[in-house]
């Protein structure tokens, strides 16, 4: 079936399973696929390594470094990244940063592609606004952090569970209360609970919703 360029935006909390969904929805449709989270954790990451008092003249450089293969480095999954990144991720200026990179990817997806699926936090609210699909997806919080924490534990990271637990129940707290862009599902978005569904389960759900408006 030859597919117009769609867009598929999808917003959801931390570990809710998005990411795996997006990745499956990205194959079988020929997308574009990117974990917008993870450029901020990028970002992070360097912020991290480098000390500076001129945070933001930084990043607008390292912003312009930025490519997909880099968002893959297993060494941004870990929870001091994830820190950092949510308090970056709270500066409006680092924000229009990121944008301007995103909104790239998800309008302009190299010619071999059929279009483009972004996930995070503000994809639907912000990014991509006339997204084809929206998607919200979301689970109970400590099954998320469960699933978090065997994550982490599948690469080799000494971490426990409360701790896990306790840094999701932040994060969301963060996501969803700070200023700018903050997470929210918004009416025209379909919701995913994850909670009890396998991710086999949740794709063939979005499936449904995109293969029904595709006909």
């Amino acid at each position: 079936m030859k597919l117009k360029k769609i867009k598929v935006a999808i917003d959801s909390p931390a570990a809710a399973g998005a990411g795996t969904i997006s990745k499956m929805i990205a194959k079988h449709y020929n997308l574009l696929y990117c974990d917008t989270g993870k450029i901020y954790r990028f970002l992070a990451k360097k912020l991290m390594q480098k000390k500076t008092k001129n945070k933001i003249k930084f990043l607008k450089k390292i912003s312009k470094k930025i490519d997909l293969k880099k968002l893959k480095s297993k060494s941004l999954l870990s929870n001091e990244v994830s820190n950092t990144a949510s308090q970056i991720a709270k500066d409006l200026r680092v924000r229009k940063l990121v944008l301007k990179f995103q909104k790239n990817l998800a309008y302009n997806p190299p010619p071999k592609y059929n279009g483009s699926v972004l996930d995070g936090r503000d994809i639907i609210t912000k990014v991509v606004k006339d997204a084809d699909f929206k998607f919200y997806v979301t689970a109970n919080t400590k099954v998320r952090a469960k699933r978090r924490f065997l994550e982490l534990k599948k690469l080799g990271k000494k971490v426990k569970f409360n701790e896990i637990l306790k840094s999701i129940k932040k994060r969301d707290k963060e996501d969803r209360t700070r200023k700018h862009s903050r997470l929210k599902k918004t009416k025209d978005s379909y919701l995913i609970n994850t909670t009890n569904l396998s991710i086999k389960s949740s794709f063939l759900k979005v499936k449904k919703v995109m293969d029904e408006k595709l006909k």
